[in-house]
This record gives structure tokens, sequence and C-alpha cells, in this order.
């Protein structure tokens, strides 16, 4: 069976990352979401995707350069032009508390020092315990030393290895970290490596994947979830549980 994930909520659709696009997710019946992280001055889970405020704000400067309390005083619907309604920078905490229909997250975070990987996974397992969201999230992460931490330090949440570009064998890198998911750049999407990775036990999702035929063809290929950017169109071309 595929599962729909909401790629930044509705990114297509919505200004990515905010809570109007998540809202647009689950208007068209996505209840899964994938989303970013960064840290803020004060050690807050915010929801951006880049570590800078410029492409979706219009703003120069960091998102490590604010406390929570001013980046959620921020509109973050530049990248969409024509979106009416201001839409703030949320925190994690907000979504949490705010769209609780949500029924599971792939959370990625984009952090990758030691140090950092500490803090924000300390951060999220107290956020994630104090809603009682053991079961329905995944931390994802593209740094190894962030999923390195995560084995190391026996962090109890689930993890997943965001893989791009493939320079490594993603399923030997997966089950190097503990992970119990794949997340793949569908270019790297094949039925073989499907296959293998289902024996071993990965759950395989699949972004980003806007197109219906590519949507078809990954389905006919058996991955476990796909990830894009239009909730509605993905549920009128392959429905909600494929």
């Amino acid at each position: 069976m595929t599962i729909l994930y909401g790629h930044r909520g509705a990114r297509g659709e919505a200004p990515e990352n905010t809570l109007p696009s998540f809202r647009q997710a689950l208007d068209a019946g996505v209840t899964r979401m994938e989303l970013d992280l960064h840290l803020s001055s004060d050690r807050k889970l915010m929801i951006i995707h880049d570590p800078t405020l410029k492409r979706t704000t219009g703003l120069r400067g960091k998102i490590a350069q604010h406390t929570a309390e001013e980046l959620m005083q921020i509109d973050a619907r530049f990248a969409l032009p024509g979106w009416s309604s201001t839409c703030a920078i949320p925190s994690l905490e907000q979504l949490f508390r705010e769209l609780s229909e949500i029924e599971h997250y792939q959370l990625e975070v984009k952090s990758g020092s030691i140090n950092q990987s500490h803090i924000v996974l300390d951060a999220l397992a107290r956020l994630v315990e104090q809603f009682g969201l053991e079961n329905k999230v995944v931390i994802t992460s593209g740094s190894r030393t962030l999923l390195k931490v995560a084995k190391t330090s026996g962090f109890s949440l689930p993890t997943g290895l965001v893989e791009e570009y493939g320079l490594l064998d993603p399923i030997r890198s997966a089950l190097r970290y503990g992970c119990q998911f794949l997340v793949l750049n569908w270019k790297l999407c094949n039925l073989q490596r499907v296959r293998r990775a289902h024996r071993h036990g990965l759950h395989v999702s699949v972004w980003t994947v806007n197109d219906p035929a590519l949507m078809h063809r990954l389905v006919g290929m058996g991955v476990d979830s796909i990830i894009t950017d239009v909730p509605h169109l993905a549920v009128e071309t392959i429905g909600l549980h494929t």
C-alpha cells in the first residue's frame, strides 16, 4: 500500500512549511506531512527549509540569528507570489498544538555538527514526549553525523536516511545507522532497490513526486510512501491508499 505525505505541507499549493500549507494538505485528505527543521537562537525547533530567510521571506539573515518569537512574526509567503494572507514561520510546537489531526510526520533535520545534532535531538525528544507523538514521527536527515549521533546516543525515536545523490549505497548506509526509513530522491528509485530495501525491513519513501505518470510508476514499484508538493493532484491520481 502506497501512502501520501505532503511535502512541506502542500508546497505547490500554498506557502511551504507554513500552517496554511499543512491545512491545504489536510484539505486534500493527506494526513501525513514532511517538513524541515532548524534551530532558532533560543534553541526552539522552527519549520523552515533553508538556513537563511531570503528565499521564503525576502529578508536577509540566518534562522539561527533570531529567536523563535522573532521568527514567528516573519511572513514566509515570499516564494509563492499571489498568496493573499500572511503566513508566519511556525514552530514545531505550534504545529503539534494547532493541527492535531496530522497522523504522522517526517521531520527532516538539516543540522550537521555533532554538538548541533545533540541539541536538536534532545529538543525533538522532549517535544514529542510532551505531545505524546512517539508513534507518529520519524526523524529524517541527510546528515550522517546526525544519524550517527542518534544511534550512538540511544535516541529512542525512529530515524530515516534522506538520500539525494546515491554516491554511497543508500540501503547499506540506512542500515548502518539503524534507520527504519529510506527517503529517496525519485531519480534513485528503481524496482530492484525498493525490493532490496524491503528485504531489510526499510520503509521506502520517495520525493518529490508531482507528475501523475511518475506517481503510477512508483506505486507499481511498491514504494511505501510518496512525498508530493501537490496533495490534491496526488489524491486525484492515485487515491489516499493505493
